[in-house]
């Protein structure tokens, strides 16, 4: 068969999804092993009343049938078993036996499933992902379950454990919905707002007393939807190293407000729709000053917008997130923080560079270059001295200062330092010396991205075999000269 007939008979499915009702009725499995003990685990997910039919059992059988309340009938199969059965599954671990157990099943009239024997089946399970009372199933018959667990583990990513929540305080207000708003209309915009506004938003924060009142409020036929503001870690750059709530946010906010040192790549994994304004602060380049972010935040959400403000790493290391919190806050803004991968954790990733080790290093310092008043390096060297891992931030150009504070502190001039310039990005770079070459770093021009520098002895732990010499651009201009 060709032609258009053949292409639709393609795009059809060869089984109707569906979803049987099993809450407290029989589910049968009938196996011994690791094959009855999975789908036991599986059913445990349910509100069934479990039934495991076998003479013996093994020890994982037996462990996952205590751990759900599973019944075991300690005798070998036959049919009269599953009298009164909603479903039954084979796990005998045999062809013929689980073929004996489907043919019986078929008789009794009850449906039967024979695990990992796709041709034996009346019906497949998916792969599940459990947010009850919400519940999404997957599955392939053409590739197997292997696909099905891949595209479970993305949804699991998309579906926050809060969902089911949310179902549940939508279910709560059903029946008052239907009553209070009759116009169907009227009724599926009341059901946008409510999965899309305040309402999920204070569910997923753990905030259930607000979210039904903003339930209730929706209901009760006000227009007015209050703005809110994530202040969202983005991490350093690597678009798989956002976290799942970034992700599902980013999806949800009509604007993101983001920096200069998030890659379009992540900014564009926003909504389609939503709006992007930039507020970038590079140095010596300020394109909005701090107060104006502040006020742009507040302006936003006071117009009932959804805003994430996107920062580099995390919010709350030398994000000047303080300042943008302290301006949501006098404007009674709601917000929440939602934290990132920070640099010196990227950086010391890709080293593989322990930034606490024992006996060489029990204190981790977050630095940068500059103080509040553009003064390098004013108070840290003493936790340098002690032994402390450093991790410096924005210091590239401030490099040289610092080694010759802590040089004149009394930190060797020899303790190892590593430099990782856009750490976790595909450019990334690294350099390795020792603290006398650090004023090497801000002379190099080929060094144009953000840097942050590991100075201590932790540091000499770290693999850095294709890390380039700090020093290595001046040495070869010495040798040319």
């Amino acid at each position: 068969m060709k032609g258009p007939v053949a292409d639709k008979t393609r795009r059809r499915l060869d089984v109707f999804p569906t979803f049987f009702k099993v809450a407290g009725l029989r589910v049968c499995v009938v196996g011994h092993g690791g094959e009855a003990a999975a789908k036991v685990r599986l059913l445990g997910e349910t509100n069934a009343r479990i039934e495991v039919i076998s003479a013996e059992i093994e020890p994982e059988l037996a462990e996952a049938m205590e751990a759900v309340g599973a019944h075991h009938v300690a005798a070998d199969f036959r049919p009269g078993l599953l009298t009164g059965a909603a479903l039954v599954f084979s796990a005998r671990e045999d062809e013929a036996l689980d073929k004996a157990v489907v043919q019986a099943a078929r008789i009794m009239g009850v449906p039967a499933n024979a695990v990992d024997k796709p041709h034996l089946c009346d019906f497949y399970t998916g792969a599940l992902v459990n947010r009850a009372p919400i519940a999404v199933a997957i599955t392939s018959t053409g590739v197997g379950p292997v696909l099905a667990r891949h595209i479970r583990a993305r949804i699991e990513a998309m579906l926050p454990r809060s969902t089911g929540d949310l179902a549940g305080l939508a279910e709560s207000f059903r029946n008052a919905a239907v009553r209070m708003i009759p116009d169907g209309a009227a009724r599926r915009r009341f059901w946008a707002r409510f999965f899309s506004g305040s309402v999920a938003t204070n569910v997923y924060a753990g905030n259930t007393s607000a979210a039904r009142a903003e339930a209730q409020r929706l209901l009760n036929g006000s227009v007015d939807e209050p703005g809110y503001v994530w202040l969202v870690g983005a991490g350093p750059g690597a678009e798989d190293l956002l976290t799942l709530r970034a992700q599902r946010l980013l999806q949800e906010a009509d604007v993101i407000v983001h920096d200069a040192l998030v890659p379009a790549a992540v900014v564009a994994m926003g909504r389609r729709d939503a709006e992007r304004i930039s507020v970038g602060k590079r140095k010596g380049a300020h394109s909005v000053p701090q107060n104006r972010t502040n006020e742009l935040l507040v302006e936003l959400a006071s117009a009932g917008q959804k805003v994430v403000r996107l920062k580099a790493g995390d919010p709350m290391v030398f994000g000047r997130a303080a300042e943008e919190m302290d301006a949501l806050r006098g404007a009674g803004i709601g917000f929440e923080v939602v934290p990132g991968v920070t640099a010196a954790f990227a950086a010391a990733a890709s080293a593989q560079l322990p930034l606490t080790l024992r006996g060489v290093a029990s204190t981790l310092v977050f630095a940068t270059g500059h103080n509040a008043k553009s003064e390098t390096l004013p108070d840290w060297a003493g936790l340098a001295l002690k032994g402390a891992t450093v991790a410096v931030y924005m210091g590239r150009t401030v490099a040289a200062a610092v080694a010759d504070k802590l040089i004149a502190a009394g930190l060797r001039a020899e303790t190892p330092v590593a430099i990782i310039e856009n750490a976790s990005h595909p450019e990334e770079r690294q350099f390795s010396g020792c603290l006398k070459d650090l004023c090497e770093i801000s002379a190099r021009p080929d060094v144009d991205g953000p840097v942050l520098i590991i100075i201590g002895e932790a540091v000499g732990h770290a693999a850095l075999e294709r890390a380039e010499p700090i020093a290595a651009a001046s040495l070869k201009q010495e040798f040319a000269a």
